[in-house]
């Protein structure tokens, strides 16, 4: 090889090895904030164990708050954006309002950051790390979060519409849901298991438990019943894990195997389908479903993370800087 074709392999080499390395595939980090906030992860679990020390359901609305923040357009704390002449909140959204929660527990959480590292540490990496310290202070497992998410400027209250998983889907469109967000049907039934803690409204479950059906037990309806009837009371809570509510475990999953899931969505997860069997095993074995659970929520925090010189780091979570 000549000089002159030498020279140009090289560069051809060059320009490839810089494409494989563009910004917008930056990836992120547990390791992040070791510099430039070394002490942001504390300051948020101490924020975080005395929200869900207050009170116990919080730990559940933290993780799903950063669930339906990752599946509407990834994990770039959109779901935190409040209403503008620009933007049309996601808060605002079917799924959304009336029933997610913890805003004004990310809100704290930053504040407490911000007194230590103004505008470093964005809103999506509190959600994420959030998260992660609410399952832990349940007793649920912990992970090492992966850090260096940037907040976006936009929110999609359409997407919020048509993205996020409803109480009476099937289970052939929850598992095609969670496939258009790369997670399978494995992820989707551990990712369910966080139904294991928290509440649900008397609407999302009122036509399950005076339907009557085969698919569910007929004491567990009628216990039910006595708190949301057929009409009214539409706010009226139930435990969507009746035997522990409060504490992370895998009595969700045995409730699925006795026919006792509280919303339509859970318990078509055991209802003769192909993922009875993936019930059957966490129910058995709690120590699969916890680290199946960890490895579910990091593969979700890892959805179309904006990073890199994409987006910003918000001052204040719910509104653009």
């Amino acid at each position: 090889m000549n000089s002159r074709n030498s020279f140009a392999a090289i560069t051809a080499a060059l320009f490839l090895l810089l494409l494989s390395n563009k910004p917008c595939e930056a990836q992120l980090s547990s390791t992040f904030y070791d510099n430039t906030c070394p002490n942001a992860l504390s300051r948020i679990r101490t924020s975080i164990r005395t929200a869900v020390s207050r009170e116990r359901r919080m730990a559940a609305s933290l993780i799903r708050l950063h669930f339906h923040d990752c599946f509407v357009q990834g994990c770039d704390a959109s779901i935190l954006l409040d209403d503008t002449p620009s933007i049309r909140s996601e808060k605002n959204a079917g799924p959304n309002n009336g029933s997610v929660r913890g805003y004004e527990v990310i809100d704290d959480a930053k504040s407490e950051v911000e007194k230590i590292c103004p505008g470093v540490v964005s809103c999506a990496d509190i959600l994420a790390v959030a998260a992660r310290d609410a399952s832990a202070q349940v007793g649920g497992p912990s992970w090492t979060v992966k850090l260096g998410r940037r907040d976006s400027t936009t929110a999609s209250r359409s997407l919020a519409e048509s993205n996020l998983p409803g109480f009476t889907d099937s289970l052939e469109t929850l598992i095609s849901n969670f496939a258009n967000q790369g997670l399978n049907a494995r992820d989707m039934v551990a990712l369910s298991g966080a139904h294991t803690i928290g509440q649900a409204q008397c609407f999302t479950f009122r036509n399950r438990i005076h339907s009557n059906g085969t698919d569910i037990d007929p004491g567990f309806a009628s216990t039910r019943r006595r708190r949301c009837p057929l009409s009214g009371q539409n706010g009226n809570l139930a435990a969507l894990d009746l035997v522990t509510p409060n504490t992370f475990d895998n009595n969700y999953f045995k409730n699925l195997i006795q026919k006792k899931g509280l919303l339509e969505s859970d318990q078509v997860l055991f209802s003769g389908g192909s993922t009875d069997s993936i019930v059957s095993e966490y129910s058995r074995s709690p120590s699969t479903f916890a680290s199946d659970f960890a490895a579910a929520m990091l593969k979700m925090g890892d959805i179309q993370p904006l990073t890199g010189q994409e987006g910003v780091i918000r001052r204040i979570c719910s509104a653009v800087n």
